[in-house]
């Protein structure tokens, strides 16, 4: 019903009713039921529905709308118009507005508060970027996407991140001086909240830092350690994620640290101060983390990256296969073949879709849209439902500024990739 509407508030389409009885109710929405009142006072005036009818046509649209349910209401519904001398398309028309709507519609007072905070969201996003991102991050789980997918729109759109550091983060993400979003502790996985609090206010004292260096809370990881009871596997998800590098060490150089640090000394040692890294034996031999290691790390350790988006990575393989990007389809023939791939953010499947399945891949560029046939769904599920990179091939269509991709094709992608989440609605 969103795209007659709109049509015809912009003068591409002309302003028609299903029968001129209906046309006080519809007035307002140029022909086009938007609101939930308007279909019960639909059925009260074209099938003659009494009051306590037309609620029970209510509680039909409620949560658990029974398509049964309704199956029954629209006998009742062409019984009805039928003694108002209603027949024809015109009752077709009035019954699949009613039946149709059922599945999805709102009351005019929901509509009218979701509206008021998508007005808001929006000049929150587009006024105060920094401000907006951090409270979506500090309020999760919520709304349709991943935090992973939150963080790269929010770079997309210019705004900055630091990374976790058990120097400066705090439990959750906040807005820096400088404008940009320090990470929260509350992202790394498995660091408990007393843990991620303790190191937020371990502040040093003024007078032990060193005049040009900024205030630091920690001497050091053996510091860090005597003043917060983290446990080496907290430590080690931390090391991994960089948070520890603050004191010095690249990442798996922390991982090598930690263990030494959370060593008891013994009475030989005890006193001795980090004579064990002066001596050459606290020294990492192993190699630093490549960049994809990185981000496979922040992955697996926080959900996300502030490096670069996976698909960056293989972004040289996937042209040479005449891949494109999100941000090219727009610009793309519609009706082309295509190639496109991505993560899978999201994956959806309406009951008002007769089956067709909708999925959300996100590469470095954007998120674009594939549409899947029940047919293709059967023959490749596994893929589908399993597959956290998928590759689709299909044909573009693009209709009134929309991209999709009507599949034909869709295959996992090899390679190095990390393990993602994806917010799934079937």
């Amino acid at each position: 019903m969103v795209h007659p509407y709109l049509k015809r508030r912009d003068g591409r389409e002309p302003v028609t009713y299903p029968h001129p009885s209906l046309e006080p109710i519809l007035r307002r929405t140029l022909g086009v039921p938007l609101f939930q009142e308007q279909l019960l006072r639909m059925a009260m005036v074209a099938a003659g529905f009494s009051g306590g009818e037309a609620e029970e046509l209510r509680r039909a649209f409620g949560f658990k709308r029974s398509e049964q349910r309704m199956e029954k209401i629209e006998t009742r519904l062409r019984e009805g118009m039928a003694r108002q001398r209603i027949f024809g398309s015109a009752a077709d028309e009035i019954v699949q507005s009613i039946t149709s709507f059922a599945l999805y519609g709102f009351p005019e007072s929901h509509a009218a508060s979701f509206a008021l905070i998508v007005y808001a969201s929006a000049y929150l996003k587009a006024h105060f970027p920094a401000a907006f991102y951090t409270a979506l991050l500090n309020n999760q789980p919520m709304g349709f996407y991943h935090p992973a997918t939150l963080v790269k729109d929010a770079q997309r759109h210019g705004v900055r991140f630091e990374a976790i550091d058990v120097q400066r983060s705090g439990w959750k993400c906040a807005v820096e001086v400088n404008g940009a979003i320090r990470l929260g502790i509350c992202y790394v996985s498995g660091v408990r909240k007393d843990v991620g609090q303790a190191i937020e206010t371990s502040n040093r004292l003024e007078e032990e830092a060193n005049e040009i260096e900024e205030l630091a809370r920690f001497t050091s990881i053996e510091d860090l350690i005597a003043r917060t009871s983290i446990r080496r596997d907290e430590l080690a998800t931390l090391a991994e994620i960089g948070a520890l590098n603050a004191f010095g060490h690249e990442r798996r150089s922390a991982l090598w640290q930690i263990e030494q640090a959370v060593r008891p000394e013994g009475d030989l040692f005890k006193g001795r101060g980090n004579s064990k890294e002066k001596s050459g034996v606290g020294r990492s031999p192993l190699e630093p983390m490549t960049l994809a290691e990185r981000v496979i790390a922040d992955y697996a350790g926080t959900g996300l990256t502030l490096g670069p988006h996976p698909m960056a990575l293989q972004r040289g393989e996937l042209a040479m296969r005449g891949v494109l990007r999100a941000i090219d389809l727009p610009r793309t023939r519609n009706g082309r073949y295509v190639r496109i791939a991505g993560m899978v953010i999201t994956r959806q499947r309406p009951g008002t879709a007769k089956g067709f399945v909708f999925l959300t891949l996100e590469d470095e560029t954007g998120t674009a849209s594939v549409i899947v046939s029940p047919s293709l769904f059967a023959k490749q599920c596994l893929d589908i439902v399993d597959k956290s990179f998928l590759m689709a091939e299909g044909t573009l269509q693009i209709q009134e500024g929309v991209t999709s991709v009507k599949a034909e094709k869709l295959s996992g992608l090899s390679g190095q990739y990390p393990a993602v989440n994806s917010h799934d609605f079937y």
